[in-house]
């Protein structure tokens, strides 16, 4: 065990340390401090549900009966073009699109489809279709000039927040596709960012038969301020008199934690990371008992690593995919 948790605290912190050289590039200006201001101002009066709403995807009906990849534009617009065209891949079982459906949200910076292409073929043996939802600022929708993921989460806390929103409002709008398909049964399962913005969307959705979030960040203020991984941004935020106060006013609408999961608590499982230096395993404990009736996995690894899919897809089988 101690050799385990020496090379889960040794990976978490290589891969910190990566996050924070990309951070460099990203620098905040005089006119941020304002910037933020209005934002916060802006989304202040709002509810979670005004802030996330999005169509029923009827435009996605026809793509998904003949596509196995479906592209449409983005229901919230950014100052990248590349970003702002959704995209999900398609993986359906031999039921059809009746059959329950899972979606696979990936994690920041996530290396490689793969191993979710091999998640999915799974899911469909156990007659599930399943849906690789590719994340803002990922895969297809990376800028040109930029990594993979690179833009989702910098010191630029107002793109951070209308990321989580594309990517809650677009979970949204497949769901609301699929359910003109006939499916009634969904799955979310989700890794640190994408388990992020699955439970934003269990804040939002009902009909949700399982809710897993693997290592989410469920603790914003933690994870702008404290976390090891932001170093760099929490420094550019203070030069730019960007303070936690003000950033708090954000967090009904973009901390899991100050909200309650509308598909009912009951349908929702925790994994944590035992040794976890970015999504700390006490922070998911604190929400998996304020979501009370929530289920709590710990896995032996940190942050990064593969274990804990496995677990987790081992779990919600024990429980009937539920």
């Amino acid at each position: 065990m101690m050799i385990r948790r020496a090379s889960a605290l040794a990976a978490d912190a290589a891969m910190c340390g990566i996050i924070n050289l990309l951070q460099v590039r990203h620098r905040l200006d005089q006119q941020s401090r304002a910037e933020m201001e209005r934002y916060v101002a802006t989304c202040e009066g709002m509810s979670i549900h005004e802030y996330y709403r999005a169509d029923n995807g009827a435009d996605l009906v026809e793509a998904i009966e003949k596509q196995s990849s479906v592209s449409w534009p983005s229901p919230l617009k950014t100052r990248f073009p590349e970003n702002d065209v959704a995209r999900v891949d398609l993986f359906p079982c031999s039921a059809g699109w009746t059959a329950p459906t899972v979606l696979m949200l990936h994690a920041l910076m996530s290396a490689s489809r793969i191993g979710y292409r091999r998640w999915a073929a799974h899911f469909n043996a156990l007659g599930w279709n399943a849906c690789f939802v590719h994340l803002p600022y990922h895969y297809s929708r990376v800028p040109r000039g930029y990594w993979n993921g690179e833009l989702a989460i910098t010191a630029d806390l107002i793109r951070n927040a209308e990321g989580l929103r594309q990517g809650v409002m677009e979970v949204r709008q497949i769901l609301g596709a699929l359910r003109q398909e006939g499916c009634e049964e969904f799955g979310l399962l989700g890794t640190s960012y994408g388990a992020w913005i699955a439970a934003l969307t269990a804040c939002v959705e009902t009909d949700l038969r399982f809710v897993a979030l693997m290592a989410p960040i469920v603790d914003v203020e933690h994870a702008i301020w404290e976390c090891p991984a932001t170093m760099y941004m929490r420094r550019e935020l203070r030069q730019a008199n960007i303070d936690p106060k003000l950033v708090a006013r954000h967090f009904h609408l973009s901390s899991p934690s100050h909200n309650m999961p509308l598909c009912g608590p009951e349908h929702v499982l925790f994994v944590a990371g035992e040794f976890d230096l970015i999504a700390r395993a006490e922070h998911i404990e604190r929400i998996h008992q304020r979501w009370r009736g929530s289920e709590l996995l710990k896995v032996p690894q940190g942050h990064f690593g593969y274990h804990m899919m496995r677990m987790t897809v081992a779990r919600l089988e024990q429980r009937g995919l539920r």
